[in-house]
């Protein structure tokens, strides 16, 4: 199934200052000039951040994105070495198609239910390396049995007016921030991250902690 509206930008999300090495801020500054349109877009109008007194970071991706889960365990690793004034938040999109808002819901449940941490990557994999239909409420709370989770209090919170709530949400921030490919990260609610000449993961990274670095002294 086509995965964005548009054919995909291949936006990779990126690490901190610890994670490029870059550990002061003269190493920020000695690296090469970014370009607007090459290496990062404005996000106009600037957006609020729901972390106040943090830079917040948002990764948008879908769990039925090949490409969020090819980057999945990068920006799992690039978050886990986030310096304390950086808060990262991931944020899933629907495109506004009943599957992904499904996927949507997953997440957040998973999240709710204590379950995010062991089976993240799983629903990656389910759906991108063994093909199961993840898309409808019967086979995720199939799946989801089978994870030894229980079926129906997962159910319950899925259907929850919470969850809904959060599925809301998401679905405007992916508005608010013209979001129209996945994955995407964006930067203080002023920068989206592109690297569209980048080579390596570093490269990106190069570009993200020089962003979060801007927005860090103004």
């Amino acid at each position: 199934m086509s995965v964005t509206r548009r054919e995909f930008h291949r936006v990779l999300l990126a690490g901190s200052l610890i994670g490029t090495g870059l550990t002061d801020i003269s190493n920020v500054l000695a690296a090469p000039a970014m370009k607007e349109g090459i290496d990062w877009s404005p996000v106009n109008p600037p957006q609020p951040s729901d972390t106040p007194g943090k830079i917040e970071v948002l990764e948008f991706f879908s769990y039925g994105c090949p490409h969020c889960r090819e980057m999945h365990p990068h920006v799992m690793n690039w978050a886990a070495r986030l310096p304390g004034d950086v808060a990262f938040r991931r944020v899933p999109v629907s495109f506004g198609r009943a599957a992904w808002a499904n996927l949507v819901k997953l997440y957040y449940t998973l999240e709710a239910e204590g379950q995010l941490d062991r089976l993240d990557q799983a629903v990656f994999d389910a759906i991108h390396v063994r093909r199961v239909n993840l898309f409808t409420d019967k086979a995720i709370f199939d799946w989801i049995g089978a994870q030894g989770v229980d079926r129906e209090k997962f159910r319950a919170t899925f259907a929850s007016f919470s969850i809904g709530s959060k599925l809301a949400r998401a679905e405007a921030l992916t508005a608010n921030y013209k979001v129209d490919a996945v994955p995407r990260m964006v930067v203080g609610g002023r920068y989206n991250v592109l690297g569209h000449n980048a080579k390596t993961y570093d490269d990106i990274f190069v570009i993200a902690s020089t962003l979060i670095d801007k927005v860090r002294h103004g």
